[in-house]
């Protein structure tokens, strides 16, 4: 294997210093605009390799901002946008909370907000989403109740990590399943067999550590058709129908249930749509930027010098399987953003996977699996720090009670041991 250019890498150090450094500076991680330090860490690699005039670079980052790949995940993150803004306006979210508080025993509500978080982060492919929904009622629940703050907003961010990571809208799975060529389907059907024993075990000590304190909560009303959307959206992915067709059908349904019940008249719910796209438009461009100076480092050799350090002690399968699982927990300590690490160690996951004959499916889960667990733990993480705001608490005594992402991450390792999923045969 060629040992590529550690020069070539000059842009992701630039990257991180840029965005760790303003982070320990502020204290915030998220002061510095992400996609403001990609741009400048993407104008560096530009610069550099002063052998290639700077028209061919030019052209290398636009090959690579312009993958096939990147462009579909980038269409694939706007009608995402669409749908989850689109049935969140037209009360799809309080539909789903408020039907799950009214059928949860009085006496498992923590456990009950950890699976309402569960089944609302799949609907909507996003963990923030899930935990500024969740964290107000989270709150009001601990106030009435002995049980600690920081253990229901671990709960609530556990059960928003676990949709994250299997959402067949989440913008992490979208990349993971993109970056590695694999099928939507294929990678759940992984994923979800190595999650739900991680989200079982957690309901259980959740129960355990809460049994006998129980709260009275409001029975605040519901509309079955409301909750509608996001489960034939789950069905229609399941049974394996074209994601686009799935997200269009979506919004088609959500907006037809909002036209419905007066929730939207045609403008609003237009504009809507349009707010959901906007909504992601730093993911679609951050998913260009990055794909664009990836390809403009590799050019230069610092694809191949990461792969040279990540294979050089690869002995088996595990062991790239595992080097692959490092490398984007790494990637996500360093970024504390799943997607963006994801984004960055996609490419060179997927080379590894070539070379050791590992199935995208499983390479797709493994990035997924490991960058939810990594940013599940970082009290300088978004999901943390936005929990942590509204309870009013530090968020480093959350880390305490972060069972699911713990967990998560020890099934991941366990299925890399036993070699699951077997090969499947042609």
């Amino acid at each position: 294997m060629k040992k590529g250019n550690p020069w070539a890498l000059i842009p992701f150090v630039v990257f991180l210093i840029l965005f760790i450094g303003s982070g320990v500076i502020t204290g915030d991680f998220y002061a510095f605009p992400v996609i403001v330090a990609i741009a400048i860490s993407g104008a560096v690699a530009l610069a550099m390799n002063r052998k290639e005039p700077f028209v061919r670079k030019v052209d290398i980052f636009c090959q690579g901002a312009g993958n096939l790949n990147v462009m579909l995940m980038v269409v694939i993150f706007l009608l995402a946008g669409a749908f989850s803004e689109a049935a969140k306006g037209m009360g799809a979210v309080d539909s789903t909370v408020n039907f799950a508080l009214s059928v949860v025993p009085q006496n498992m509500l923590v456990v009950g907000l950890f699976i309402i978080a569960c089944f609302i982060s799949l609907s909507m492919g996003t963990s923030m989403g899930t935990i500024v929904a969740l964290a107000p009622i989270g709150v009001g629940i601990s106030e009435h109740t002995d049980f600690s703050m920081a253990l229901v907003m671990a709960a609530i961010i556990g059960g928003s990590m676990f949709g994250d990571n299997l959402s067949f809208i989440s913008d992490t799975t979208i990349t993971a399943v993109r970056s590695q060529g694999a099928q939507m389907k294929d990678k759940f059907k992984v994923n979800f067999w190595i999650a739900l024993p991680a989200a079982i075990v957690t309901g259980i000590i959740l129960g355990a550590i809460t049994m006998g304190e129980t709260a009275q909560v409001e029975h605040l009303s519901y509309s079955w058709v409301k909750i509608v959307p996001y489960v034939l959206v789950i069905i229609f992915a399941l049974v394996g129908m074209n994601v686009f067709l799935v997200l269009a059908l979506g919004i088609v349904l959500a907006g037809a249930v909002g036209l419905a019940d007066g929730s939207y008249h045609l403008m609003s719910l237009l504009q809507k749509i349009g707010e959901g796209m906007a909504g992601m438009y730093e993911n679609a461009f951050l998913a260009i930027l990055i794909a664009g100076m990836v390809e403009v480092i590799k050019f230069n050799g610092g694809v191949d010098f990461l792969l040279y350090l990540a294979t050089r002690r690869i002995k088996s399968k595990k062991g790239a399987e595992f080097s692959i699982a490092g490398l984007v927990g790494l990637t996500d300590l360093s970024t504390a953003n799943n997607t963006i690490a994801i984004l960055i160690a996609g490419p060179l996951a997927k080379n590894i996977a070539d070379q050791y004959g590992i199935e995208p499916r499983k390479s797709a889960s493994i990035l997924d699996i490991f960058s939810c667990t990594i940013q599940g733990l970082l009290p300088y993480g978004a999901q943390f720090l936005a929990a942590a705001s509204v309870a009013e608490i530090s968020p480093v005594s959350i880390l305490q009670y972060s069972f699911y992402p713990i967990l998560i991450g020890i099934c991941g390792i366990i299925a890399i041991l036993i070699g699951y999923p077997k090969k499947k045969k042609i």
